[in-house]
Protein backbone atom coordinates (compact mmCIF):
# COMPACT_ATOMS: atom_id res chain seq x y z
CA UNK A 1 0.00 0.00 0.00
CA UNK A 2 1.24 3.11 -0.88
CA UNK A 3 2.13 5.87 2.37
CA UNK A 4 0.23 8.71 1.11
CA UNK A 5 -2.34 8.40 3.89
CA UNK A 6 0.82 8.84 6.31
CA UNK A 7 2.26 11.66 4.36
CA UNK A 8 -1.31 13.24 4.04
CA UNK A 9 -1.89 13.20 7.78
CA UNK A 10 1.31 15.35 8.66
CA UNK A 11 0.63 18.83 7.18
CA UNK A 12 -2.53 18.35 8.97
CA UNK A 13 -1.43 18.16 12.74
CA UNK A 14 1.42 20.87 11.61
CA UNK A 15 -1.65 22.85 10.53
CA UNK A 16 -3.68 22.34 13.78
CA UNK A 17 -0.49 22.38 16.14
CA UNK A 18 -0.01 26.32 14.00
CA UNK A 19 -3.19 27.34 14.22
CA UNK A 20 -2.49 29.77 17.93
CA UNK A 21 0.88 31.58 18.41
CA UNK A 22 2.19 33.69 15.56
CA UNK A 23 2.31 31.22 12.94
CA UNK A 24 1.75 32.75 9.30
CA UNK A 25 -0.04 30.13 7.33
CA UNK A 26 -0.87 32.30 4.44
CA UNK A 27 2.30 32.14 2.97
CA UNK A 28 2.03 28.72 2.07
CA UNK A 29 -1.86 28.56 2.06
CA UNK A 30 -2.69 26.99 -1.22
CA UNK A 31 -6.13 28.89 -1.28
CA UNK A 32 -4.68 31.85 -1.41
CA UNK A 33 -3.32 33.14 -4.54
CA UNK A 34 0.54 34.17 -2.98
CA UNK A 35 0.61 31.09 -1.19
CA UNK A 36 -0.24 29.51 -4.18
CA UNK A 37 2.86 30.66 -5.91
CA UNK A 38 5.11 30.14 -2.87
CA UNK A 39 4.24 26.38 -3.04
CA UNK A 40 4.38 26.37 -6.78
CA UNK A 41 8.05 28.08 -6.41
CA UNK A 42 8.92 24.77 -3.40
CA UNK A 43 7.39 22.11 -5.50
CA UNK A 44 9.51 23.20 -8.95
CA UNK A 45 12.08 21.85 -6.45
CA UNK A 46 11.34 18.13 -6.60
CA UNK A 47 12.56 17.85 -9.74
CA UNK A 48 16.08 19.29 -9.39
CA UNK A 49 16.35 16.96 -6.16
CA UNK A 50 15.20 13.87 -8.14
CA UNK A 51 17.40 14.02 -11.01
CA UNK A 52 20.33 14.94 -8.92
CA UNK A 53 20.18 12.18 -6.84
CA UNK A 54 19.16 9.54 -9.78
CA UNK A 55 22.69 10.90 -11.47
CA UNK A 56 24.46 10.67 -8.30
CA UNK A 57 23.27 7.22 -7.74
CA UNK A 58 23.95 6.15 -11.05
CA UNK A 59 27.61 7.06 -11.17
CA UNK A 60 28.13 6.26 -7.49
CA UNK A 61 27.23 2.45 -8.35
CA UNK A 62 29.41 2.22 -11.51
CA UNK A 63 32.04 3.51 -9.60
CA UNK A 64 31.39 1.59 -6.53
CA UNK A 65 30.92 -1.71 -8.59
CA UNK A 66 34.76 -0.83 -10.57
CA UNK A 67 36.05 -0.28 -6.76
CA UNK A 68 34.72 -3.80 -5.29
CA UNK A 69 35.83 -5.94 -8.10
CA UNK A 70 38.92 -4.34 -7.90
CA UNK A 71 39.13 -5.43 -4.52
CA UNK A 72 38.83 -8.89 -5.87
CA UNK A 73 41.73 -8.23 -8.80
CA UNK A 74 44.59 -10.94 -8.63
CA UNK A 75 46.79 -7.61 -9.34
CA UNK A 76 48.11 -6.15 -5.42
CA UNK A 77 48.23 -2.51 -7.07
CA UNK A 78 44.15 -2.54 -8.24
CA UNK A 79 43.76 -3.94 -4.40
CA UNK A 80 45.85 -1.10 -2.93
CA UNK A 81 43.72 1.23 -5.13
CA UNK A 82 40.50 -0.28 -3.67
CA UNK A 83 41.68 -0.05 0.04
CA UNK A 84 42.71 3.84 -0.88
CA UNK A 85 39.72 4.50 -2.65
CA UNK A 86 37.33 3.51 0.16
CA UNK A 87 39.71 4.84 3.25
CA UNK A 88 39.64 8.41 1.58
CA UNK A 89 36.31 9.12 0.20
CA UNK A 90 34.61 7.11 3.02
CA UNK A 91 36.41 9.81 5.29
CA UNK A 92 35.37 13.21 3.53
CA UNK A 93 32.60 14.81 4.18
CA UNK A 94 30.44 15.59 1.55
CA UNK A 95 29.51 19.01 1.89
CA UNK A 96 33.45 19.22 1.98
CA UNK A 97 33.80 17.52 -1.35
CA UNK A 98 31.31 19.40 -3.32
CA UNK A 99 32.75 22.75 -2.34
CA UNK A 100 36.62 21.09 -3.18
CA UNK A 101 35.22 19.89 -6.54
CA UNK A 102 33.14 23.42 -7.79
CA UNK A 103 35.68 25.60 -6.48
CA UNK A 104 39.22 23.93 -6.10
CA UNK A 105 39.12 22.08 -9.59
CA UNK A 106 39.67 25.14 -11.60
CA UNK A 107 42.14 26.22 -9.33
CA UNK A 108 44.39 22.90 -9.17
CA UNK A 109 43.25 21.18 -12.49
CA UNK A 110 42.57 24.04 -14.53
CA UNK A 111 39.00 22.29 -14.84
CA UNK A 112 35.81 23.90 -14.73
CA UNK A 113 32.62 21.91 -14.27
CA UNK A 114 28.92 23.32 -13.69
CA UNK A 115 26.86 23.82 -10.31
CA UNK A 116 24.72 20.45 -11.48
CA UNK A 117 28.03 18.45 -12.53
CA UNK A 118 29.99 19.60 -9.57
CA UNK A 119 27.59 18.23 -7.05
CA UNK A 120 26.73 14.74 -8.80
CA UNK A 121 30.49 14.37 -8.77
CA UNK A 122 31.53 15.00 -5.44
CA UNK A 123 28.24 13.87 -3.90
CA UNK A 124 28.79 10.35 -6.44
CA UNK A 125 32.61 9.84 -5.18
CA UNK A 126 31.87 10.00 -1.57
CA UNK A 127 28.89 7.50 -1.78
CA UNK A 128 30.71 5.33 -4.09
CA UNK A 129 33.04 4.33 -1.16
CA UNK A 130 30.12 2.70 0.55
CA UNK A 131 28.39 1.47 -2.05
CA UNK A 132 31.89 -0.66 -2.56
CA UNK A 133 31.99 -1.98 0.64
CA UNK A 134 28.13 -3.02 0.17
CA UNK A 135 28.60 -4.88 -3.30
CA UNK A 136 31.65 -6.20 -1.45
CA UNK A 137 29.83 -7.81 1.40
CA UNK A 138 27.01 -8.83 -1.51
CA UNK A 139 29.65 -10.05 -3.68
CA UNK A 140 31.79 -12.06 -0.96
CA UNK A 141 28.20 -13.85 0.39
CA UNK A 142 27.89 -15.64 -2.98
CA UNK A 143 29.23 -19.61 -2.26
CA UNK A 144 32.29 -20.76 -3.41
CA UNK A 145 30.22 -23.37 -5.26
CA UNK A 146 28.71 -21.31 -7.51
CA UNK A 147 32.02 -20.02 -8.57
CA UNK A 148 33.22 -23.27 -9.17
CA UNK A 149 29.95 -24.80 -11.29
CA UNK A 150 30.62 -21.47 -13.12
CA UNK A 151 34.16 -22.07 -14.05
CA UNK A 152 33.25 -25.80 -14.65
CA UNK A 153 31.54 -24.19 -17.38
CA UNK A 154 34.04 -22.88 -19.12
CA UNK A 155 33.06 -18.74 -18.32
CA UNK A 156 35.68 -16.59 -18.10
CA UNK A 157 36.29 -14.30 -15.26
CA UNK A 158 34.13 -11.54 -16.27
CA UNK A 159 31.65 -13.98 -17.22
CA UNK A 160 31.03 -15.62 -13.93
CA UNK A 161 30.74 -12.24 -12.11
CA UNK A 162 28.32 -11.01 -14.87
CA UNK A 163 25.57 -13.99 -15.08
CA UNK A 164 26.63 -16.00 -12.18
CA UNK A 165 27.44 -13.39 -8.87
CA UNK A 166 26.50 -10.40 -9.65
CA UNK A 167 22.83 -10.92 -10.14
CA UNK A 168 22.56 -13.23 -7.02
CA UNK A 169 24.75 -10.31 -5.25
CA UNK A 170 22.75 -7.38 -6.32
CA UNK A 171 19.53 -9.13 -5.07
CA UNK A 172 21.37 -9.82 -1.62
CA UNK A 173 22.92 -5.88 -1.37
CA UNK A 174 19.12 -4.52 -2.42
CA UNK A 175 18.23 -2.97 1.22
CA UNK A 176 21.29 -0.89 1.68
CA UNK A 177 21.83 -0.04 -1.89
CA UNK A 178 18.71 1.37 -1.28
CA UNK A 179 18.94 3.27 2.10
CA UNK A 180 22.11 5.06 0.32
CA UNK A 181 19.92 5.87 -2.07
CA UNK A 182 17.92 7.64 0.39
CA UNK A 183 20.69 8.68 2.12
CA UNK A 184 21.81 10.53 -1.17
CA UNK A 185 18.59 12.06 -1.15
CA UNK A 186 19.10 13.62 1.66
CA UNK A 187 22.62 14.76 0.78
CA UNK A 188 21.02 16.20 -2.16
CA UNK A 189 20.58 19.31 0.10
CA UNK A 190 24.21 20.18 0.67
CA UNK A 191 24.25 20.83 -3.31
CA UNK A 192 22.60 24.30 -2.50
CA UNK A 193 25.63 25.99 -1.09
CA UNK A 194 26.56 26.16 -4.54
CA UNK A 195 23.74 27.39 -5.89
CA UNK A 196 22.00 24.36 -7.05
CA UNK A 197 18.27 24.95 -7.77
CA UNK A 198 16.86 22.16 -5.48
CA UNK A 199 14.04 22.00 -2.95
CA UNK A 200 16.12 23.39 -0.26
CA UNK A 201 17.72 25.87 -2.51
CA UNK A 202 14.18 27.12 -3.17
CA UNK A 203 13.12 27.30 0.33
CA UNK A 204 15.73 29.53 1.48
CA UNK A 205 15.06 31.83 -0.86
CA UNK A 206 11.95 31.74 -0.14
CA UNK A 207 12.50 32.26 3.57
CA UNK A 208 14.41 35.58 2.56
CA UNK A 209 11.37 36.56 0.82
CA UNK A 210 8.76 35.95 3.06
CA UNK A 211 10.61 35.93 6.15
CA UNK A 212 8.38 33.00 7.62
CA UNK A 213 10.91 30.36 8.28
CA UNK A 214 8.89 28.09 10.29
CA UNK A 215 6.50 27.56 8.11
CA UNK A 216 8.48 27.33 4.67
CA UNK A 217 10.78 24.61 6.31
CA UNK A 218 8.02 22.46 7.69
CA UNK A 219 6.65 22.61 3.98
CA UNK A 220 10.39 21.43 3.25
CA UNK A 221 10.04 18.58 5.79
CA UNK A 222 6.43 17.52 4.30
CA UNK A 223 8.37 17.41 0.81
CA UNK A 224 11.30 15.52 2.12
CA UNK A 225 9.28 13.14 3.83
CA UNK A 226 6.79 12.43 0.73
CA UNK A 227 10.06 11.62 -0.92
CA UNK A 228 11.67 9.40 1.08
CA UNK A 229 8.40 7.63 2.11
CA UNK A 230 8.24 6.96 -1.78
CA UNK A 231 11.47 5.77 -2.69
CA UNK A 232 11.17 3.37 0.67
CA UNK A 233 7.61 2.14 -0.67
CA UNK A 234 9.69 1.30 -4.21
CA UNK A 235 12.76 0.05 -2.67
CA UNK A 236 10.47 -2.29 -0.65
CA UNK A 237 8.38 -3.62 -3.29
CA UNK A 238 11.74 -4.14 -5.80
CA UNK A 239 12.68 -6.48 -2.60
CA UNK A 240 9.59 -8.38 -2.43
CA UNK A 241 9.29 -9.13 -6.45
CA UNK A 242 13.34 -9.76 -6.60
CA UNK A 243 12.25 -12.61 -3.27
CA UNK A 244 9.70 -13.97 -5.01
CA UNK A 245 11.42 -14.06 -8.48
CA UNK A 246 14.15 -16.14 -6.23
CA UNK A 247 11.56 -18.55 -4.64
CA UNK A 248 9.99 -19.26 -7.77
CA UNK A 249 13.54 -20.15 -9.25
CA UNK A 250 14.06 -22.20 -6.24
CA UNK A 251 13.73 -26.64 -6.82
CA UNK A 252 10.56 -27.52 -5.11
Amino acid sequence: MMPWRRVAVLPALLLLAGCGGNWGWHVVNPADPRGQANLRFMVDGLWATVSLSVAAMAVSLALGLAVALAGFARWRVLRWFNRVWVELFRAVPILVMILWVFYGLPVVLDIRVGIFAAAVLAIAVCDSAFEAEILRGGIQSIERGQHEAAQALGLSAWQRYRFVVLPQAIRRVLPPIGNQLVYVVKMSSLASVIGYQELTRRANELVVTVFRPLEIYTILVVEYLALILLISWAVRRLERRLGADQRQAMPG
